[in-house]
């Protein structure tokens, strides 16, 4: 008995298909924007300690 595919999972089995590299940029994508290195705990304390209190009332 053959498993169901929705229309989704067939396009993105065919986008796959045509653009092999497709993959990889994405991987590379999300790596340039969230996976980012550790911080040191120097580097977080000297970042608490540049942050400006927000005042209680931002509007005004």
């Amino acid at each position: 008995m053959a498993q169901y595919k929705s229309n989704i999972t067939h396009f993105l089995e065919e986008l796959k298909a045509q653009n092999p590299q497709l993959e990889q940029a994405q991987q590379e994508g999300r790596a340039l924007l969230w996976d980012k290195s550790p911080i040191s705990p120097e580097e977080q304390e000297r970042q608490k300690a540049a942050r400006v209190k927000q005042k209680a009332y931002v509007y005004q």
